[in-house]
């Protein structure tokens, strides 16, 4: 099915030579799979795909998180592959069967949406924010979702002193070194909810790219989260 709805999409975003560095970015949120392809709008930086996960990917999370293995899988795979890739990683105590069908399923959908035939993945579990401070990716475009636990914050573009990011903050906080302009705009995707960050690393995005970070975790949560990202 997401070959049909992307076919006329793959690949454009490689290909186009139009700048837009100067224009607005904004996101775009929608519970429908094809709206996906906003993402390829010049000034779209990120698109959330809003979603409710199924009682069954529901409980083979579960399964996985009371196992108490800790995750950090990194793997290049392509969407024939994923799965036996993940099975071969993944305890097998736990009941992750619908966990992993719907992991390569994301990867097919993305490698469809941008017609490529491998993406790099990252399937991690942590009890800490792994990249606590606001900061932006130099990568075309990267697919997150958290199965269990706070999900990604992020900044919509007009409320980011972008000057203070990184080590121009010179150690300072987020919320007190200049780089928000209001701490209530920062906003946060859902627990299942399915995103595209566009990078810095999109065309003639330089100064585009969306502005993120891992949201802070209560010690007694065990954070799920996949990334995917172009080759």
């Amino acid at each position: 099915m997401s070959k049909v709805v992307f076919a006329e999409y793959s690949g454009a975003c490689m290909n186009t030579a139009i700048a837009f560095a100067d224009l607005d970015r904004s996101p775009v949120y929608s519970n429908d799979l094809a709206d996906m392809t906003a993402i390829y709008q010049e000034n779209v930086n990120l698109f959330v795909w809003q979603r409710l996960l199924s009682t069954e990917i529901g409980s083979s999370i579960q399964s996985l998180i009371e196992s108490g293995k800790s995750l950090n899988i990194m793997e290049v795979v392509t969407p024939e592959g994923a799965e036996k890739i993940l099975l071969s990683r993944l305890p097998t105590t736990a009941n992750h069967i619908s966990l992993i069908e719907d992991i390569a399923e994301l990867v097919d959908i993305f490698c469809c949406l941008f017609d490529t035939k491998k993406v790099g993945l990252r399937l991690a579990t942590s009890h800490s924010a792994t990249c606590p401070r606001f900061h932006v990716d130099n990568v075309t475009c990267r697919l997150v979702t958290t199965y269990n636990g706070p999900a990604t914050q992020w900044l919509e573009h007009a409320s980011v002193e972008r000057s203070k990011l990184g080590h121009a903050s010179k150690g300072v906080a987020d919320e007190s070194s200049g780089l928000i302009q209001e701490k209530a705009m920062i906003q946060q995707v859902n627990c299942g909810d399915v995103a595209l960050l566009k990078g810095e690393g999109w065309p003639n995005n330089t100064g585009g790219g969306l502005v993120h970070r891992s949201p802070s975790i209560n010690s007694n949560t065990t954070r799920l989260f996949l990334s995917l990202d172009l080759m």
